[in-house]
């Protein structure tokens, strides 16, 4: 008699193993490292050169800087321009009227942005109202600033604001404000809530959640936008030479001013300029590391 042997055949076929992927080749590499290093390159020519344009211009005598073709290297130096800058210019009571300015509207936009945004976070509106008052706020950004000068000039004229800090610092304040929301709201939706249900246990109102919870935990964020606020605020030109006529002029207008009808002044406009430009960059120099960790808090989602 035949005796017959059963296999036990297994029911599910074996998962074929995931194809490993090919190794880069050497040639590849290379391409991107070439083209990794080429855009770095061009990044810096972008960033780099206009601003050593500038400081070598505000050195040049003005047969140099008028010379054709340029140099790049001023035959010359001199220190002409910033002499008769220093000089001929007020130039202290215009620095401290950018500085004023910057800082009052950076401070007033930060805490009533910081505010709105927290409220926009947690609040509950009928209707989506949370993202349409967001949106809204958003399109005041969208429409140009010269859209709304003839009207805040009105205002300030009939409120006898004209040529005073009180106006630029309202202005900036106003104009900064929706972009300080849209910075925060996104890093107070990521706040985790259950921080202040405990402090609502603890025995905290509204008020005390918001500054002894939310404020320190939000320190980096805002930071990052006090600075992207402040910049605004110091390279604004349009409403500052509309809302001013002397007393209050920011640094901006000062420089618009060295173009005048028998020619335009380089040297004095390139040393204000180099001026200008070194209280920010030497700012943002020594607090890039919160700028970046505050633009990246609440920017990745699980």
């Amino acid at each position: 008699m035949a005796v017959t042997t059963r296999l036990d055949l297994p029911t599910e076929m074996p998962a074929r193993p995931a194809p490993r992927p090919r190794p880069r080749t050497r040639s590849s590499g290379r391409v991107w490292t070439t083209l990794r290093w080429l855009t770095i390159a061009l990044a810096l020519v972008v960033t780099v050169v206009p601003f050593y344009w500038l400081v070598t211009t505000s050195f040049k005598r003005q047969i140099d800087y008028l010379a054709y073709p340029p140099t790049l290297i001023p035959p010359a130096w001199t220190l002409d321009g910033y002499r008769v800058l220093f000089e001929q210019q007020d130039l202290g009571h215009f620095f401290a009227n950018s500085v004023v300015v910057t800082l009052a509207s950076t401070a007033l936009a930060v805490f009533l942005g910081a505010l709105a945004a927290y409220s926009l976070a947690r609040a509950k509106f009928p209707f989506k109202l949370n993202g349409i008052l967001a949106f809204w706020m958003l399109l005041t950004r969208m429409y140009p600033a010269i859209a709304t000068a003839i009207p805040y000039f009105l205002i300030m004229r009939d409120l006898h604001l004209l040529d005073t800090r009180q106006a630029l610092i309202v202005t900036y304040t106003a104009f900064n404000l929706p972009f300080v929301i849209w910075l925060l709201i996104g890093f107070y939706e990521e706040l985790p809530p259950e921080l202040e249900r405990a402090a609502t246990i603890d025995g905290c109102n509204a008020w005390q959640r918001f500054w002894k919870i939310v404020l320190p935990l939000s320190t980096p964020a805002l930071v990052a936008t006090a600075i992207l606020s402040a910049v605004l605020a110091w390279n604004e030109f349009l409403f500052a030479v509309m809302l001013t006529r002397l007393n209050a002029k920011t640094l901006p207008v000062v420089m618009s001013g060295f173009i005048t009808d028998k020619g335009t002044q380089w040297d004095q406009m390139t040393a204000l300029g180099v001026i200008t430009v070194l209280p920010v960059l030497v700012f943002a120099l020594a607090v890039q590391r919160y700028l970046v960790r505050g633009l990246t808090l609440g920017a990745v989602k699980e």
